[in-house]
C-alpha cells in the first residue's frame, strides 16, 4: 500500500513527465493510463505510448502523444499546433466521457485550476477562457492520464522538493512570455524555488496544476516510512549537464508486513451533542482526509440528560498526535477529548488497480495466515447499475486482484 509519494523535480515538472515517472515506478498501470486516455476520446489516428529512455546518468520512461501530419509520412508532437478550445467545452467533454467518476472529478479540477489562472491573467471569466496549447489532445491526455494515476496509486499524501526556477522566454499563442510563465507562477504561489543556473521553462502550467491539485507540501513526511519504489519520467528537452527528469519516490507504512505489524497508534476519543448531523458528517470526512489519520469511527450514544450524542474515535499517527487533536477541535464542536497511545497488529496488505472491461477497480489484497483475500473498493463498483451487476464486477475484480 502506497502511503506517501514524493516528487523530485530534478529537471522540472510537466504532465507527460508526471505520467512517465509514476508508471516507471508502477509499470502495471500503463495499460490503465492508455485505456483512460482513449476513453477520454483520443482520436484513433493519434498515437499514445510509453517508451524507455536513458540519458548520460539515468534510465527511465517517456510518455508520448503523437499525431500524423496530413500529407506527411511522419508523426508530429501535437503541441506544435495551436487548437483553440474553451474551458466549458473541455469540461463538458470530460464529464461525458466513460471514465470513473473520481478520475473525471480530478481531471476537471486540474483543468479548472488552469482556467481560473488564465482568466485572471487575461481578464476573462473562467467559463469563457479559451485554451490554446492546453486545449490540444496531448494536454488532455496528460491531464486525464495524471488524474487516473493519482486515483490508481491510492497515495494518502504527496510532497515535492524545491522547484527549479528556470529563466528566459518561451513562445506561446500569446507571444513570448517570461519563465516561469504567468499561469505556472500563479498556480505555484507560496512554493519554494531555486535557480540552478539552467535556463528554459522548467515547470509547465499543466505540471503546476497537477502539483496544486495534489496539495503537495514541501516538507518530507514525518514518522517511520519504508522506501518502496522509485521512478524516473523524462521530458523532451535536453538540459546541459542535468537530467531532464521528474523522479517519484514512493513510501509505504512500516507496518505493511508481518515483521513490523505490531506498531503504535494514537486513539483519540470525544463526544459531540451540539453539532448538526449534516455538519458533523462533513467534519468527519475532513478528519478522514488528514494525512496522519488512519481511521475515524462514529457511533450514537446517550449522554447527559438523556441526550443523543455522537461518540467519535480517531486513530492517528502518534508522531502527529497534536496536529490531529488540533484538527478535531477545528472541525467539531467538542471542547475536550481523551487520547492514549496503544499497539495494534495489522496484516500485510496491498492496494492494486485492476481493469475489468472498461471499469478500473481498486482491490485491497490482504495476506492472511493461510491464504490471501481480496476486497474490491465499493466506490469503484458503484458506477454499475443493478445489484447483480455490481456483485459480478466485484467478483471479477477480486479474482483478478488475487492472480
Amino acid at each position: 500500500m502506497v502511503s506517501h509519494i514524493h516528487l523530485d523535480a530534478v529537471g522540472g515538472v510537466a504532465g507527460d513527465m508526471f505520467i512517465a515517472a509514476v508508471t516507471d515506478a508502477f509499470a502495471h498501470l500503463r495499460e490503465g493510463v492508455l485505456a483512460a486516455v482513449r476513453a477520454a476520446g483520443l482520436p484513433a489516428e493519434v498515437a499514445c505510448a510509453f517508451e524507455a529512455h536513458a540519458d548520460h546518468a539515468l534510465t527511465g520512461s517517456r510518455f508520448r502523444v503523437d499525431v500524423p501530419v496530413p500529407g506527411h509520412g511522419h508523426v508530429h508532437r501535437l503541441h506544435h499546433h495551436h487548437a483553440h478550445r474553451d474551458f466549458a467545452d473541455i469540461r463538458t467533454h470530460l464529464l461525458s466521457a466513460p471514465l470513473d467518476a473520481e478520475v473525471k472529478r480530478r481531471a476537471v479540477d486540474i483543468f479548472t485550476r488552469l482556467a481560473e489562472v488564465e482568466g485572471r491573467i487575461h481578464g476573462k471569466p473562467t467559463e469563457l477562457v479559451s485554451f490554446h496549447e492546453l486545449g490540444e489532445w496531448d494536454s488532455i491526455a496528460d491531464i486525464v492520464g495524471a488524474a487516473w494515476l493519482i486515483h490508481a496509486t491510492g497515495a494518502q499524501s504527496w510532497s515535492i522538493g524545491t522547484l527549479p526556477l528556470g529563466s528566459g522566454f518561451v513562445k506561446t499563442a500569446h507571444g513570448k512570455l517570461p519563465v516561469p510563465v504567468p499561469a505556472a507562477a500563479m498556480l505555484l504561489e507560496g512554493y519554494a524555488f531555486a535557480d540552478d543556473g539552467v535556463a528554459g521553462e522548467r515547470v509547465t502550467p499543466t505540471g503546476a496544476a497537477i502539483v496544486r491539485h495534489l496539495g503537495c507540501t514541501q516538507a518530507r513526511p514525518r514518522g517511520a516510512l519504508r522506501l518502496g519504489r522509485t521512478g524516473h519520467g523524462f521530458g523532451t528537452r535536453v538540459l546541459p549537464g542535468l537530467s531532464n527528469v521528474l523522479r517519484v519516490v514512493c513510501f509505504e507504512p512500516v507496518d505493511a508486513d508481518s515483521d513490523a505489524a505490531d506498531a503504535p497508534v494514537a486513539v483519540i476519543v470525544f463526544e459531540v451533542d451540539d453539532q448538526t448531523p449534516e455538519d458533523l458528517a462533513i467534519a468527519l470526512d475532513h478528519l478522514r482526509s488528514h494525512p496522519a489519520v488512519v481511521d475515524v469511527l462514529h457511533s450514537p450514544v446517550v449522554g447527559k440528560k438523556g441526550r443523543i450524542a455522537a461518540s467519535i474515535q480517531v486513530l492517528a499517527d502518534p508522531a502527529q498526535l497534536h496536529a490531529v487533536t488540533d484538527a478535531c477541535f477545528l472541525e467539531t464542536a467538542t471542547i475536550g477529548l481523551r487520547y492514549q497511545v496503544v499497539h495494534r497488529k495489522t496484516l500485510p496488505r496491498d492496494l492494486r488497480m485492476v481493469l475489468v472491461g472498461n471499469h478500473a477497480v481498486r482491490v485491497k489484497v490482504v495476506q492472511r495466515p493461510q491464504a490471501a483475500t481480496a476486497k474490491a473498493e465499493s466506490d469503484d463498483t458503484a458506477q454499475v447499475e443493478g445489484l447483480a451487476g455490481r456483485a459480478a464486477l466485484r467478483r471479477a475484480a477480486e479474482d483478478e486482484g488475487l492472480e
